[in-house]
């Protein structure tokens, strides 16, 4: 039975934090066990924001060592800017959506307030993400894409655009993706546990999955447990990240004794944070050696993941050439 395939995409930050690993990232790695998986370091979406061009090139580099750091196979990675048909696939989709519809999306309100600057400069970029989103998806013709709340409006954009798309041609061409729903947990930032983790917020606000041991300890130590706001009887949001992260981390054990002691109200704070530490810094100074490794080799990487960019957007041509000859397109062979 063949198996089914699955499209998932990150884009490059540089830093992999905790947020990155435990809410994408490991579920990748897991994945790719089971389905055929193309997995994606998405530079085009990083444009959208404002941005640095030389950052953009080194951290696009940086994130694939990480993401091969931490177990995902280089077989499975591309770099969307080495398979342009995304791009093409995504001018031919614009002719399929409503704008009416991008302007409605959340994340456009509000990425666009970040953006906006002195100059007020908001790129179309920004507000077409989702249609080049949706060519990331479609390209592949996944079956299942893994998302979180915040993208399922995304998703079914996608699937708007893929049975408009079919409508038109006549043809049930794409398959409509499916979300796959993985238990993803959302990890806040250690120094405010109302906030997601972020790089953005500043070096409080996330555990780098590659720090030295010393440093991922102190962030541990000095992350928020009680912020006072929280109403009688119910667990505080900095509490709450911490179980998280030693649930996340698989340190089960530990976090089946600590839960029993705020069950019973003799959790000390100063033991859920040791536990914690001691799991994070027990994966990170595992990924850092890999990484260590990795970019001991750095051109056999870069070269080992062209090659399998190539051999991915083998298959991103084939639907693109299928795409132009359904739309009356005139069409070359590849």
């Amino acid at each position: 039975m063949e198996k089914k395939t699955v499209l998932s995409a990150i884009q490059p930050t540089g830093d992999m934090h905790y947020g990155n690993y435990f809410g994408a990232v490991k579920n990748w790695v897991e994945l790719q066990k089971k389905y055929t998986c193309f997995f994606g370091v998405v530079d085009y979406h990083a444009m959208t924001m404002p941005y640095s061009p030389k950052k953009l090139r080194e951290n696009t580099w940086d994130f694939i060592i990480n993401l091969l750091a931490v177990g995902v196979e280089p077989n499975n990675l591309f770099i969307q800017s080495l398979v342009p048909e995304h791009a093409e696939l995504c001018w031919i989709f614009n002719c399929f959506t409503s704008y009416g519809q991008l302007t409605r999306m959340t994340q456009f309100k509000d990425k666009s307030q970040q953006a906006g600057g002195e100059d007020g400069f908001i790129s179309a970029g920004l507000l077409d993400y989702p249609v080049l989103q949706a060519a990331d998806i479609l390209i592949y013709r996944a079956d299942y894409v893994p998302v979180g709340k915040d993208q399922e409006q995304h998703l079914e954009l996608t699937r708007n655009i893929a049975q408009r798309f079919n409508n038109q041609v006549g043809k049930e061409y794409f398959v409509l993706p499916e979300s796959l729903y993985t238990e993803t947990p959302k990890i806040a930032s250690p120094a405010d546990p109302n906030r997601k983790m972020s790089k953005s917020l500043g070096e409080k606000h996330y555990i780098n999955v590659f720090g030295e041991e010393n440093r991922v300890r102190k962030q541990v130590k000095s992350a928020v447990t009680d912020t006072g706001d929280t109403p009688e009887g119910e667990m505080s949001a900095g509490v709450a990240n911490l179980f998280e992260l030693l649930k996340a981390a698989e340190s089960m054990q530990a976090y089946n004794s600590l839960m029993g002691d705020y069950e019973s109200g003799a959790l000390k704070y100063v033991d859920l944070k040791e536990a914690v530490a001691d799991a994070l810094a027990g994966l990170s100074n595992q990924f850092r050696e890999k990484r260590q490794e990795l970019n001991g080799n750095k051109k056999e990487v870069k070269n080992m993941v062209k090659a399998s960019s190539e051999q991915i957007r083998k298959r991103a041509q084939e639907t693109v050439r299928d795409v132009k000859e359904l739309c009356g397109l005139i069409n070359v062979k590849y």
